[in-house]
């Protein structure tokens, strides 16, 4: 099929590498952009391509089908993948989402890094939950190394960020808390794993997980591990637990 928008690159002054505060992000690589166009094609303003990208016509076909323009513009490209060998970006306009108050959560209490960020949407799009809750402050969702990290899964879930932990409690009281922290009171196991079907599974950030305060709020959770390390990885002990809960 005939695209009749692909053209020569002329976006320079109007898309600039990524800032917080703009309106836009990026996807970086071709995976995560096919990802972007099947999920969320209406929020698509171009795709970039760099001209030694070898599989044009695939694209250019996904792209027919949703009438999203394509640009050959290597400048572009190489500025804004800094120093990833990406040869396809694609520009979204950031949008908002509402999740759904009869699945089940994953809260994530202040997160600090991007690319486990991304990560963990992945791992929770992988074991089927599609409603991630950000505490703030935390990392950014829509950075480009977020987007990049969670391989396109990003656009397949609802997201939503709170000023506090109270806020989310707020607006979904229904659902049952289990916050996971090595002084947790329960341990974790897919023999006992509790049977609640409204659920928000709750993690802290990478350096401190969650304080004291936490031991309060719903059921507290402990994931085994060897004595031999401190903790377990963000991304596993989210990956763990989100296992556990889908597969009990």
């Amino acid at each position: 099929m005939k695209n009749d928008k692909i053209t020569a690159g002329n976006s320079e002054q109007q898309i600039k590498p990524y800032k917080k505060d703009a309106d836009y992000s990026y996807t970086l690589g071709a995976f995560p952009t096919y990802e972007l166009i099947k999920a969320k094609p209406k929020q698509v303003r171009k795709i970039l391509v760099d001209s030694s990208f070898t599989d044009l016509e695939k694209l250019n076909k996904l792209c027919s089908e949703y009438n999203i323009s394509i640009e050959i513009n290597n400048k572009l490209i190489q500025k804004l993948r800094d120093k990833e060998n990406s040869y396809v970006a694609g520009i979204f306009d950031k949008y908002e989402c509402s999740m759904k108050a009869d699945k089940p959560h994953i809260v994530l209490v202040n997160p600090s890094n991007m690319g486990n960020l991304g990560t963990i949407l992945r791992t929770a799009v992988g074991f089927g939950i599609y409603d991630i809750a950000i505490i703030l402050p935390g990392a950014d969702i829509y950075n480009p190394k977020t987007v990049r990290s969670s391989m396109g899964a990003l656009f397949r879930l609802n997201f939503t960020q709170f000023q506090s932990f109270e806020e989310y409690r707020q607006q979904f009281p229904e659902h049952e808390i289990f916050t996971f922290m090595l002084n947790g009171e329960k341990t974790l196991s897919l023999r006992d794993c509790p049977k609640a079907e409204l659920y928000s599974l709750v993690f802290g950030n990478e350096a401190t997980g969650l304080d004291d305060s936490y031991l309060s709020v719903g059921s507290s959770i402990f994931i085994p591990q060897s004595p031999d390390v401190d903790s377990l990885n963000l991304t596993i002990a989210v990956g763990i637990g989100a296992y556990v809960f889908t597969n009990r």
